[in-house]
């Protein structure tokens, strides 16, 4: 089985739960990775914070880093992180990713993915869109990102928050590559 080397950025958008439920998935998914290294933006720990009532994000077994620790093993191809998360991606963080604009560790990171030619998976939140949002997720798309908007299903009729954000996280990790059990169209997923 593939073990992932993955970095979670968790921008200042609202949608923590997104970032939340990434992250519950990824400790159950502990077999897969060989390490998930952390980074938060300033908005990111107040949003979480504020939406979701807690520090819980102080509790995973990741390493965290700072918002410009560029010693991070993740801000250079040389360390072999396999796939990068912006989750949930703003886009102030999406147009500075687009435009190479790498000032603090999470453009960086992404900078490095994209130049690596790795798995950069952007979570943007934000609607509507105008015209530079959209030329933004083109242009990431041309340079090889994904760009995989936090837009739940509601196949699986799910029955609370964490399942509407899970409808959206496990999708993220299947364009990861992570092998998990999950709802699947046209199968038999009884509740």
């Amino acid at each position: 089985m593939n073990q992932h080397k993955v970095v979670v950025a968790i921008g200042g958008s609202s949608g923590s739960i997104y970032a939340k439920v990434l992250m519950d998935r990824l400790v159950q998914l502990s077999d897969q990775w060989v390490d998930v290294g952390v980074v938060m933006s300033d908005n990111a720990r107040f949003n979480w914070e504020y939406e979701l009532g807690d520090k819980s994000y102080e509790q995973y077994p990741f390493r965290f880093f700072g918002k410009n620790d560029f010693m991070a093993p993740f801000a250079s191809g040389s360390a072999k992180y396999n796939v990068m998360f912006v989750c949930p991606c703003s886009m102030g963080l999406l147009g500075r990713i687009a435009a190479g604009i790498s000032t603090d560790l999470i453009t960086r990171a992404a900078d490095v993915m994209l130049k690596e030619r790795r798995k950069l998976i952007l979570v943007p939140r934000d609607t509507p869109l105008h015209l530079i949002h959209i030329n933004n997720m083109k242009t990431v798309t041309e340079a090889g990102g994904i760009i995989a908007p936090a837009n739940p299903s509601f196949y699986s009729r799910p029955d609370s928050l964490e399942e509407v954000a899970a409808t959206v996280t496990d999708r993220l990790l299947d364009l990861a590559g992570f092998d998990l059990q999950t709802y699947r169209w046209g199968e038999s997923n009884d509740k």
